[in-house]
């Protein structure tokens, strides 16, 4: 059998975002995933269906697996022909033990790449606001472990030259050690007055940082209660924090968003939501399948001409209608003569991505104020063609119909609850992990709320909608609305999100 191969891949400290492209094409082919304690496990999300996960997490009260156990399972899996991704937190070669288990792999003869990552060693103290070197202030650093191998018969940190040879210090794993640091630091030459910083838990939504000196920064910690994993940063650096912090002083840091949005259109959501300060979960609650049976769509292409009007309700409509169109080797141009409806600017700028530029797209981005612009466009008796999901009501139908238009309605598109993704939101909800939960159709609410079942929300989980029909369906489930996005768009419902964090608007 042919020999697989190991990546040693680092995933970064915490935020999923940090991982370079590289690592990612490694998870994107990987046949077995062996991953560690204190990763975001949505990277995981980055992997083929059917992969082979196994956590082998070690922290400093449980190992899952013991070092020497993790070597063998990466030969034995590579030796079953597998691409195996050994994926490790920050750096696999930063105090990360993956000069060991690459060792173990060169001696067994299975092929090995490194894939670096970036270490919490840098990446943390960055997202405190902490330069570890400023032309000013500070022309070195080192790393430092602050927890040695208890095996080793001689320390070999060399405390005497690290107290003052070096400007800036980063000590990994040495919360549990933070006061026998201080003591060694001010014995060998560091003045008590030196600032330091200690940073739990960098780089993720829960990123808490406590600033003081050699002096006081035990009594600190303690007084704040912070615990492992967390970085400690000495030096004069670290006096730059109130001046250059950007990470944990945005409007909505360290909120845990449920992203309850078809799987392909999360993504748009949760950059806006991160740009924020916000910790998006993406969970969608509905994912967007192709129709079994597109008889009805296709037979509404084949007589294009016969329709006055083709009005587009949301981006997947449009997706999906193109593609059927495609499937008859046509293109925009078979939309000649016929004026278009949209639904607000993403529908609209789905259409011009294909060529096309909407004759219609209301003020307000409802169906009630798509009909309620119609009123004046003279549409009795015009024919309309409504490419639609196959659970889409009927109140874009029915209101063209008041007016005395004539109307198709066809289903273009499937909508399914992703119900692995339902149940893992139900989970995070039952722990108390998420701030709040949006909501971006009627079919969200419905499919969460059904997983949900005789359960209810927590009473301090935010809800928000992106507009009123879909805070009407929340509130018919029995839902307390907090936030409704005045503009019917993600950005308008992330706006709301902050305003409502402001303080600046209330239900």
């Amino acid at each position: 059998m042919k020999t697989g191969k190991v990546y040693l891949v680092g995933a970064g400290p915490g935020d999923p975002g940090l991982i370079t492209r590289k690592g990612l094409d490694c998870l994107a082919r990987a046949d077995v995933i062996i991953y560690d304690h204190l990763l975001d496990e949505l990277l995981l999300r980055n992997a083929p269906a059917g992969v082979e996960s196994i956590y082998v997490g070690k922290s400093a009260s449980s190992h899952a697996m013991e070092q020497i156990d993790i070597n063998r399972l990466l030969v034995r899996k590579a030796n079953e022909g597998k691409t195996v991704v050994r994926l490790k937190g920050g750096d696999p070669f930063v105090f990360g033990r993956g000069g060991e288990e690459a060792e173990e792999l060169a001696k067994a003869g299975v092929p090995f790449e490194v894939v670096p990552g970036v270490t919490s060693a840098i990446a943390v103290p960055a997202y405190a606001g902490i330069p570890l070197t400023h032309r000013s202030l500070a022309s070195s650093f080192a790393v430092i472990t602050g927890h040695e191998d208890p095996t080793k018969s001689v320390n070999s940190i060399n405390w005497e030259k690290i107290g003052t040879g070096v400007d800036t210090l980063v000590f990994l794993m040495g919360m549990n050690n933070l006061p026998d640091i201080v003591s060694k630091l001010i014995a060998n030459g560091r003045p008590p007055g030196t600032p330091v910083a200690v940073i739990r838990n960098g780089t993720r939504p829960e990123q808490a940082t406590v600033s003081g000196t050699l002096s006081d920064i035990v009594e600190k910690v303690k007084k704040h209660k912070l615990w492992p994993p967390s970085v400690i940063v000495v030096g004069k650096v670290t006096s730059l924090r109130e001046k250059l912090r950007w990470f944990d002083n945005r409007p909505l840091f360290g909120k845990r968003v449920l992203v309850t949005r078809a799987r392909r259109q999360a993504s748009a959501l949760s950059r806006l939501l991160s740009e924020k300060g916000a910790y998006p979960v993406e969970l969608p609650a509905i994912d967007i399948h192709p129709l079994k049976d597109n008889k009805e769509l296709d037979k509404a292409i084949r007589r294009l001409k016969s329709y006055d009007w083709i009005i587009f309700t949301s981006v997947n409509g449009v997706d999906a209608f193109f593609q059927r169109l495609t499937a008859f080797k046509l293109d925009s141009r078979a939309l000649h003569g016929l004026k278009i409806g949209a639904i607000g600017p993403a529908t609209a700028a789905a259409l011009e991505a294909r060529g096309l530029k909407a004759d219609y797209c209301p003020a307000v981005f409802t169906g009630e104020g798509l009909v309620k612009g119609l009123k004046s466009r003279r549409i009795s008796g015009k024919h309309f063609l409504l490419p639609r999901a196959d659970i889409a009501d009927s109140e874009v139908s029915d209101g063209i119909k008041s007016l005395g238009g004539i109307v198709h309605e066809v289903a273009a598109y499937h909508t399914v609850a992703d119900r692995e993704a339902v149940e893992k939101a139900v989970e995070l909800i039952g722990e108390g992990m998420i701030d709040v939960v949006t909501f971006t159709s009627s079919s969200t609410v419905t499919n969460l709320v059904k997983a949900l079942g005789r359960r209810r929300l927590p009473s301090g989980i935010i809800t928000a909608c992106i507009g009123p029909k879909t805070g009407e369906t929340a509130v018919k489930a029995g839902l307390t609305v907090n936030i409704m996005a005045n503009a019917q768009t993600i950005p308008g419902l992330v706006a709301a999100i902050e305003e409502y964090f402001n303080g600046e608007a209330r239900p």
